[in-house]
């Protein structure tokens, strides 16, 4: 996809904000964990772990999700880039589901509006740091992404099939001393 950035240069702040994602979702997990250490795995009741509500078995998935978000963000090189995507996507969807299951006897996460929220701030910031997170090698004598840049002439409108540059790796270029 040619109209997402290639290496960004807020890349290390949505790295860095994947990375506190994950590392929210860790002490989530682990605090519910200590707080429902007693109950069921699916059971409903007035456990929260920094203010969400949460039971073993959710608090279970946020310590899988947090240490799968954190350890791609400490990695990085495009796997961060993927986990985040793919996570943010799914906080988003999950968001939706427990939102539209709080009120019934399907509810087995203990979710509340509450965590709809938490789970779409999630979402958002790893959709937006998995958006702007992708890296490429800079070809040598080329300056910006790899994907090339606008000619003067396409720089006032939008630029036509006839108006674009190719990239700096695949100019052709004449052999050294012969005429231009």
């Amino acid at each position: 996809m040619s109209h997402i950035p290639i290496n960004h240069p807020l890349r290390p702040l949505y790295r860095a904000l994947a990375g506190l994602a994950g590392v929210w979702l860790l002490v989530f997990g682990v605090v519910g964990l200590a707080q429902t250490r007693a109950a069921e795995w699916f059971a409903r009741g007035d456990w929260t772990a920094v203010g969400v509500p949460t039971n073993r078995a959710f608090a279970t998935v946020s310590v899988l999700a947090g240490a799968i978000v954190l350890i791609a963000a400490l990695v990085g090189r495009n796997v961060d880039r993927f986990v985040n995507l793919w996570a943010g996507a799914g906080f988003l969807a999950a968001g939706t589901v427990l939102m539209a299951l709080s009120r019934t006897d399907l509810n087995v996460f203990n979710a509340s509006v509450i965590t709809s929220v938490a789970s779409y701030l999630l979402g958002m910031t790893l959709l937006a740091a998995g958006l702007y997170g992708k890296v490429s090698k800079v070809s040598k004598g080329s300056k910006g992404s790899a994907a090339g840049t606008a000619s003067a002439a396409g720089t006032a409108g939008s630029a036509g099939p006839a108006d674009e540059v190719a990239p700096a790796d695949r100019v052709a270029t004449a052999p050294e001393g012969a005429p231009v």
